[in-house]
């Protein structure tokens, strides 16, 4: 499969996944988890099953995963869909883990910390590779460095999502490393 055809079928997965199942008529459950026969008979699609196994599992930021018999789909996480639960146990972070943003947001980061916006939960990285990478889609990255501990010592609760991104629902600014 050919570069191109990899990212629009990953681009057409998050917005059907994550934004907009009613993009193609798509049902999904409350964890998030749509039918594979679904999507893959859907008429508007030009895709089949090896084609989407590809790209579950070659995806450079594991965004997807399949059910244990590859017969249901969804996102790991990134979902502004309000009725996805991905049901995920809450995790004991490490002591610091990373965002990455840009310049043009941080005046209104450090007034109000980092917000969930139109997303179900706030995305944070494990390491500052990672979080530059995030941030680099937007421009220059800005690396914030999170304490994540001391949030959970006053009841902030984190998830670890199937790919490895920390969710939470809010980081306030005195927890956030503006330096």
């Amino acid at each position: 499969m050919t570069p191109n055809n990899t990212k629009r079928i990953s681009k057409f997965l998050s917005l059907i996944l994550r934004h907009s199942p009613e993009t193609i008529n798509l049902k999904l459950d409350k964890n998030g988890w749509a039918n594979v026969s679904d999507i893959l008979s859907n008429k508007k699609l030009r895709f089949s099953i090896e084609e989407l196994k590809e790209v579950v599992a070659n995806n450079d930021k594991q965004r997807f995963s399949f059910n244990e018999d590859n017969t249901k789909i969804r996102a790991n996480q990134g979902h502004s869909i309000r009725s996805v639960e991905l049901d995920l146990e809450p995790q004991s972070p490490p002591p610091f883990l990373y965002h990455g943003t840009v310049h043009k947001f941080m005046v209104d980061i450090k007034k109000n910390g980092l917000q969930k916006m139109n997303r179900n939960h706030v995305h944070l990285s494990k390491d500052r590779e990672t979080a530059t990478s995030v941030g680099n889609r937007r421009g220059k990255a800005i690396i914030l460095s999170i304490r994540a501990q001391d949030m959970e010592k006053e009841g902030f609760k984190f998830f670890l999502s199937e790919n490895k991104v920390w969710l939470t629902d809010l980081v306030p600014p005195k927890f956030i490393n503006f330096k």
